[in-house]
């Protein structure tokens, strides 16, 4: 039996003992956004958990990271601001900023979490998820563990790079540990990579006169995709067209770099056609990210393609019946959510299923959410489509 002082349980007994109804790991955009939702939705026990601080991984992005999707304030007329988490909001505001700087974003975070007084516990970090014999979560974390009813994982995918992508990538620099390109000395970059965090390495480079080699899997400068999580952004694409009419950049599609060796005071690098480059400098790593969902062992299932399946009707998972996944990592249908504007849409769609769990009506609150244009519950209508 917990100890009692003067008939009540010491704090920490009483803290050991609580079952919040949710709890959220992430204090970024997926995070707040879902526990912004919930409010709404009349779900006022939730504690949001983050390793380090709200926005922890936007304030980690390189000096000279823009955000690649534009913020407009366009509220007053029905639209949000694609890069708002709720409605009402908009960055571009706030910020007065079209396209802002991680630590700005950042500061709007920090405006939405101090506005909506939401209870964010920073500094934890979640270990390991464990379901109970009652259906509760228990959170190891590097404080006291965490019960909860629900749980949300909304730990984004920055702070998780992928280091591992063939032999002799340790020699090589990530791109998320840069944190402004003004500190890497050198005339001649090579960067690995085709998606958007290759595209910023190489304008963010260029800017800075200096020489850079792109070496890609995919052309997706010259993809048609409509849909951007597969081609490039329009931002990107045009700044990377501005890089490549000064003649400081050399594209090259359909490389497939096997290794990375060491050879004296240069970086040789393998593709496996057989072809081979030299690297003046330490080779960049634009490879993307393995995201956290690792600390989720044998709680998540994944298809023969080893992509998470969760379900459409609320995102959760298949195998933990009350734990919902938010955030980039998210996908339907061959659709990837990894845009703000694309994975806040379903905020509310988990608020709403945790919501009627417990029993609250959710009618307003779903009417509002869809009025607002932030509840899509039929991912059905995802597929891109562009008539020209």
């Amino acid at each position: 039996m917990s100890e009692r002082i003067n008939g009540r349980m010491p704090n920490e007994a009483l803290e050991r003992s609580r079952i919040h109804n949710v709890a959220i790991v992430g204090a970024g955009a997926a995070g707040l956004g879902c526990a912004v939702a919930l409010g709404e939705f009349g779900v006022d026990d939730v504690v949001i958990l983050d390793r380090h601080e709200v926005g922890a991984s936007f304030r980690r992005w390189p000096q000279e990271m823009r955000f690649i999707t534009p913020s407009f304030t366009s509220n007053a007329f029905g639209l949000l601001d694609l890069n708002a988490i709720v409605p009402g909001t908009s960055p571009a505001y706030t910020l007065a900023s079209e396209h802002p700087s991680g630590v700005a974003y950042a500061t709007y975070l920090d405006n939405v979490a101090q506005y909506f007084e939401l209870q964010v516990k920073t500094g934890i970090d979640v270990c390991s998820v464990a379901v109970e014999a009652n259906g509760t979560f228990t959170l190891t974390t590097t404080g006291r563990p965490v019960r909860a009813q629900h749980v949300i994982w909304a730990a984004g995918e920055f702070q998780y790079p992928n280091r591992n992508s063939f032999v002799g990538a340790e020699f090589c620099r990530h791109s998320s540990e840069v944190r402004t390109w003004q500190d890497l000395e050198g005339d001649q970059f090579t960067v690995i990579g085709g998606y958007e965090s290759a595209a910023d390495a190489a304008v963010s480079l260029v800017q800075l006169e200096k020489s850079v080699t792109v070496l890609a899997r995919d052309a997706t400068w010259n993809s048609e995709h409509p849909d951007p999580s597969i081609s490039l952004t329009p931002f990107s694409l045009e700044r990377l067209a501005w890089a490549d009419s000064t003649g400081s950049v050399n594209l090259f599609g359909d490389v497939d770099i096997t290794s990375v060796r060491v050879d004296g005071d240069r970086w040789l690098l393998h593709a496996s056609d057989g072809r081979r480059w030299a690297s003046e400098t330490r080779p960049i790593l634009a490879t993307g990210f393995e995201g956290s969902l690792g600390r989720l062992d044998g709680l998540l299932e994944y298809d023969e393609d080893d992509i998470l399946v969760v379900t459409e009707e609320a995102d959760e998972s298949t195998l933990a019946p009350g734990l919902f996944i938010s955030g980039p990592i998210l996908e339907h249908r061959g659709v990837n959510f990894c845009f703000i504007y694309k994975f806040r849409q379903r905020f509310a769609v988990i608020a709403d299923a945790i919501a009627q769990r417990l029993g609250l009506d959710t009618t307003e609150a779903v009417a509002a959410r869809r009025a607002a244009g932030m509840y899509l519950d039929d991912v059905t209508c995802c597929e891109e489509s562009c008539a020209c």
